[in-house]
């Protein structure tokens, strides 16, 4: 026995802002190429992740878009 599908439209729901959000912000997902990514994990001592989320959360920042461009900024392609 299959599944039944019922679609289901949500009012006031935008399917681009959702595509957008998906997307990293691109409107259309054909805008930009796609950056593969690799996930980093470090260890950092409590205060200075307290530091990094608090400083982050003060100035409106997504934390791990901060460290990427602090990663950058600190070793730049070559």
């Amino acid at each position: 026995m299959s599944a039944k599908v019922v679609p289901v439209k949500m009012p006031g729901f935008d399917s681009r802002k959702a595509d957008a959000f998906v997307t990293g912000g691109a409107a259309d997902a054909t805008e930009h190429a796609p950056v593969r990514t690799k996930r980093f994990t470090i260890d950092v001592p409590l205060d200075l992740h307290a530091r990094v989320k608090i400083a982050c959360a003060r100035r409106g920042l997504n934390m791990a878009d901060e460290l990427r461009r602090i990663l950058e900024q600190e070793f730049p392609a070559e």
